[in-house]
């Protein structure tokens, strides 16, 4: 077995963020965490949930009988100390688990694992054929093909005129639901744009890269529109305008 594979990678990544590991360890972690997305994300996921706990966990002031007690002179003997780290510390540490990951599934707003989501689903789709399960560029023939296969009409056009012609869609899923994904080309690179349900109507733009890959997301008339490509930032963000209504 590779010494650092995914496996051993995904072990290490906490002490990697919580940086406890050695500085060779450490450096074989951060090599293949470039080199694989899934690793990448994971990682993601487990530094935003730190960024999740540290802000948005409540804080408690403890009472003044308690701090009474915690800071009197008088210490623990050895053996009780090591005897109360050796059967409370594994349960703290489940319960600390246990609330950041709580934290992090039902914090409001959140739209980060959104677009690690995204990515991956981006970069999975160059891989051999999965780009596209109904190949054309004729809005007329890719957007019946998502009938009865969405509980949702996903709009679709063709931008040839414009220099980003459509290639196809597939359906994808993307936080727990059935999405819309479909691709367009220009030049040599491939956008994905994945389209999805929401509840909100209208959100603004928002541009960010992740995993070296120009993310744009927004909000329109109840659905989510994030759009992923290697293209040029400004060129991304100029082709949203023509996606917007």
């Amino acid at each position: 077995m590779n010494e650092f594979d995914c496996t051993v990678c995904q072990t290490l990544v906490h002490g990697y963020l919580d940086k406890e590991l050695d500085p060779e360890t450490a450096a074989n972690v951060a090599g293949h965490l470039a080199e694989c997305a899934a690793c990448a994300r994971l990682h993601d996921q487990a530094q935003l949930l730190k960024v999740s706990v540290r802000h948005k966990a409540p804080y408690y002031a403890a009472p003044a009988s308690l701090i009474a007690r915690v800071t009197t002179p008088e210490a623990p003997a050895p053996g009780a100390l090591e005897r109360w780290r050796k059967w409370f510390a594994p349960a703290f540490s489940a319960a600390a688990l246990a609330l950041a990951m709580v934290l992090y599934v039902a914090t409001p707003g959140s739209e980060q694992p959104l677009m690690d989501e995204a990515v991956s689903s981006h970069v999975r789709s160059l891989m051999g054929e999965h780009l596209n399960d109904v190949v054309s560029s004729d809005r007329h023939t890719v957007k019946p093909w998502f009938t009865g296969k969405l509980d949702f009409s996903p709009p679709v056009f063709d931008y040839s005129a414009q220099g980003f012609p459509l290639l196809g869609g597939r359906l994808d899923y993307l936080q727990h639901q059935t999405t819309a994904a479909l691709s367009y080309g220009r030049a040599k690179h491939i956008i994905n744009v994945f389209i999805l349900p929401a509840p909100e109507a209208d959100k603004p733009r928002q541009s960010q890269t992740i995993r070296g890959f120009n993310v744009v997301s927004w909000q329109a008339n109840h659905m989510r529109f994030v759009m992923v490509s290697d293209l040029e930032k400004g060129e991304l963000e100029a082709f949203s305008e023509l996606l917007k209504p």
